[in-house]
């Protein structure tokens, strides 16, 4: 697709009746782009995308708000929202997110946004959100350095996090880390557990101890994967004695949020037992991760009766894997089983661009890299042949044709720690109910 072929798309539906009816376009559009456009109006799937599209006026957080009108019917009363990104490193998705959060808090009540990051981590940064203790770019380069949300855009996000909190003391908004490890998982986080247990239940405490001996703390994920993989089997075994000495104690109002940081200890450790000379450890160990991250998440919004959006890759929010090979079931898919319908995903698409990407499996450097526009016959390339630049729609209510293309799994980019990856085979429709395309996006802007 061509740029002049956006610009074109852009003035609506008028122009496209124009073509369909095959007419003469105005003397100043060239005839390759006139060809291209009309081309495109005569795809009946194109079209009945088209009839289904919503356009999208910013990504922009902050502007008016009255274009996400309709995503809010799509998203109806649905107590999880699952908002996916096709890389981990561009700027518009990141901004997306914040702007479609602000919507969901200020028009429909939403109260928690949950991020693909570390529970403890987000513990940090909830106490930022509540309090206004610190600064916001120094806790997120405590909390989550070198990973995706290292990034000026989450900054962002919860310093209006912190502003709507100090105007709107009544109705406060959280932030939840739902996913394992993280350099949070220090002494104090684990004296979250222990000072509980030392308070409410002191003859436990003994026992509690020399369960966590040797596992306290997990601040190093490096250095703790070099320990032998028997000794991290075993530890891995006491921290899941712990939380179920936890569990089994009685009393006290914060009992449940004791046991779900001892929970979150245990997920992260019987994680990190991935024996890294056999890498075919590690796709059940990613079922464990994303059942955790669905656990954490569903107890946030059942414990506190929050709704909740919850960020993360495209890979983890979808219904249906798209490396099965690596991930064989997802976030998404566990949460609908345990939420039924008050679970609801949104997936992430982009023609062209620019994002940041690490070439190297573990601990390589944030490097900007570029993808020219999407290949012909690719989910991107069909979607992008839609009038507006940018939109959304549902997939559960397209007309008949559009149905039946979302239907079918075919080339679809997915990028994220690592670049290059190749293209994978993905349904749309079997993976999401709505999904928002951009046609453009750029690289997010690292955290200073």
């Amino acid at each position: 697709m061509t740029e002049n072929r956006k610009r074109w798309g852009r003035r609506g539906l008028a122009v496209a009746a124009v073509v369909a009816a095959g007419a003469m376009l105005a003397p100043a559009a060239n005839a390759a782009e006139t060809a291209e456009t009309a081309a495109a109006w005569r795809d009946p799937v194109v079209r009945s995308l088209d009839r289904a599209a919503y356009p999208l006026r910013s990504t922009d957080p902050g502007r008016n708000t009255a274009d996400l009108r309709a995503l809010g019917r799509m998203i109806g009363d649905a107590k999880v929202v699952g908002l996916g990104e096709a890389t981990h490193g561009s700027h518009e998705f990141f901004t997306m997110k914040e702007r479609v959060f602000r919507y969901l808090v200020e028009e429909k009540g939403f109260r928690a946004f949950a991020l693909e990051a570390s529970w403890s981590a987000g513990m940090e940064i909830d106490d930022y959100v509540q309090t206004g203790r610190g600064d916001a770019r120094e806790i997120l380069k405590r909390t989550v350095a070198g990973s995706p949300w290292d990034r000026e855009e989450f900054v962002s996000l919860i310093q209006w996090m912190r502003d709507y909190n100090r105007a709107h003391p009544d109705r406060t908004v959280h932030f939840v880390g739902d996913d394992l490890g993280g350099p949070s998982i220090n002494d104090a986080f684990f004296a979250r557990i222990t000072d509980f247990v030392r308070q409410h239940h002191p003859a436990a405490l003994p026992r509690l101890n020399q369960l966590y001996t040797g596992l306290r703390p997990i601040d190093d994920h490096l250095a703790y994967l070099r320990k032998p993989l028997d000794e991290r089997k075993r530890l891995a075994t006491q921290a899941e004695q712990a939380f179920e000495l936890i569990k089994g104690l009685t009393g006290a109002d914060d009992l449940d949020w004791t046991a779900q940081h001892a929970r979150f200890v245990a997920q992260t450790a019987r994680f990190l037992t991935v024996d890294l000379a056999d890498m075919t450890t590690l796709p059940p160990l990613q079922i464990l991760r994303d059942r955790a991250m669905a656990q954490n998440v569903a107890w946030w919004q059942r414990r506190t009766g929050q709704k909740v959006l919850l960020s993360a890759h495209n890979t983890h929010v979808a219904y249906i894997p798209d490396n099965p090979a690596m991930y064989p079931k997802t976030q998404g898919a566990f949460l609908r089983e345990t939420l039924g319908r008050d679970y609801l995903p949104i997936g992430f698409s982009f023609d062209k661009g620019s994002f940041l990407a690490t070439d190297k499996a573990i601990g390589g450097a944030w490097k900007r890299f570029s993808v020219p526009a999407a290949s012909p016959g690719s989910n991107e390339d069909t979607l992008d042949k839609v009038r507006y630049e940018d939109f959304y729609l549902d997939l559960r209510t397209a007309p008949p044709a559009g149905r039946a293309w979302l239907d079918v799994a075919r080339s679809t980019r997915t990028i994220g720690t690592q670049f290059p990856v190749d293209p994978v085979d993905l349904s749309l429709r079997k993976s999401y109910d709505v999904v928002i395309h951009l046609h453009d996006v750029r690289q997010a802007d690292l955290a200073r």
